[in-house]
């Protein structure tokens, strides 16, 4: 009784948290949505949202993050599956996951500085003989810097996986004559397919609410539900619309997670 007790006051701050800083925010978004520009209750913001401007937003907010996350997923694969393989695999996978650690603003102004006319990049190309390009404020650029910042945690959630896969399996599969396709195929990846559900879960959620990216080093080229809510809330004051679009970013991260879930599969027994 004592035990149950203390597990119950140890839960009042977990409590408090979500109500306060998950539940509350989102009630709020709920309830702002509702308003139009005027202040008036409607339902006009919602009307809005499946017109044609705010359709095509959205698709392209998805395509954004699919393309994101799965060229995230096709180099955090393999570089993960490398680093179980080494020597040293936890100082490597830490030294992947350093650049994490600094602020996202200013690894946005490094590129800048990198992909700039007078940058880094455009350097290379005068040396190899290619000449300066137009590289910053592209589809490219803003691809490319999406996925340095998310490769660490697609990489994370899938070399975890991978180093508790136990390699008797592995050895069984050659023993039975599999070829390394087929055992990465039968075994591997089914049996690591958790950790890439996690990663493209942790990858493509907030890629698809990119912001500050979109106006760095996209230029406002890239139009996401992100850019949109910002648009709203802080430059045409249309707190409703700007409320609107969050609630089906909400739904749409609910969804995501729902689908990348991992699933326990019950044991058959018989």
């Amino acid at each position: 009784m004592e035990n149950k007790v203390t597990r119950n006051i140890y839960t009042i701050p977990y409590v408090l948290w979500i109500i306060l800083f998950v539940i509350a925010p989102i009630i709020l978004v709920l309830y702002y949505s509702f308003f139009d520009i005027e202040g008036n209750l409607s339902l006009i913001n919602y009307k809005k949202f499946f017109t044609p401007v705010y359709l095509k937003m959205t698709l392209s907010s998805f395509w954004y993050a699919f393309l994101i996350t799965a060229i995230s997923l096709l180099i955090a694969y393999p570089t993960a599956y490398l680093l179980t393989k080494t020597k040293h695999k936890h100082l490597w996978l830490l030294l992947i996951i350093a650049p994490s650690w600094i602020n996202l603003l200013l690894k946005a102004y490094a590129f800048l500085g990198i992909f700039g006319t007078y940058g880094m990049a455009n350097s290379f190309l005068e040396v190899i003989g290619i000449g300066t390009k137009q590289i910053l404020f592209t589809d490219f650029s803003f691809i490319f810097v999406s996925v340095y910042i998310f490769i660490p945690f697609m990489i994370l959630p899938i070399f975890n996986s991978l180093n508790e896969l136990n390699p008797t399996l592995m050895d069984a599969a050659n023993d039975l004559g599999a070829s390394r396709w087929t055992t990465f195929k039968r075994v591997i990846f089914p049996l690591t397919i958790d950790g890439v559900k996690s990663g493209c879960q942790v990858v493509f959620i907030p890629a698809l609410s990119l912001f500050m990216l979109t106006r760095l080093i996209a230029g406002n080229r890239v139009i996401t539900l992100g850019t949109s809510i910002e648009q709203h809330f802080l430059v045409t004051q249309d707190w409703g619309m700007g409320s609107t679009i969050a609630v089906f970013l909400i739904i749409f991260m609910f969804l995501i997670m729902a689908l990348t879930g991992n699933r326990k599969r019950g044991a058959k027994i018989g």
